[in-house]
């Protein structure tokens, strides 16, 4: 009997063990990010920063969870840098400036939380 495993959105199978960071590559010059799970209560979502690269400010309604799974990286929340490397996380408040910097290159993981 074949086991059915239902695939979230991002093609991320449910019920198998993955690398985190192998699930998005780097791409010269570009930011890429894959979506592996989308639910109406939050996503999680991966990127991969080429050097130099970023997310210029924005702001979120909602908190979201970032963990830094290879490289550096600098994030910053209402103007206030963090340097952060792979190991590293940071809780982006909602409502509050924040943006992404590449210092090298890097992935990091963002869970976004709705509610």
């Amino acid at each position: 009997m074949e086991l059915k495993v239902p695939v979230e959105s991002g093609g991320f199978p449910a019920g198998r063990a993955a690398k985190i960071a192998d699930l998005v590559d780097y791409r010269e010059g570009s930011v890429v990010s894959r979506t592996i799970v989308r639910k109406e209560t939050g996503n999680v979502t991966l990127f991969a920063f080429d050097r130099g690269q970023g997310l210029s400010e924005h702001t979120a309604p909602f908190d979201a969870l970032v963990c830094l799974l290879d490289g550096e990286g600098e994030i910053f929340i209402s103007g206030k840098g963090n340097a952060m490397k792979a190991g590293d996380v940071i809780l982006m408040p909602a409502n509050e400036p924040h943006a992404v910097k590449a210092t090298s290159r890097f992935k990091m993981l963002l869970v976004m939380i709705r509610g």
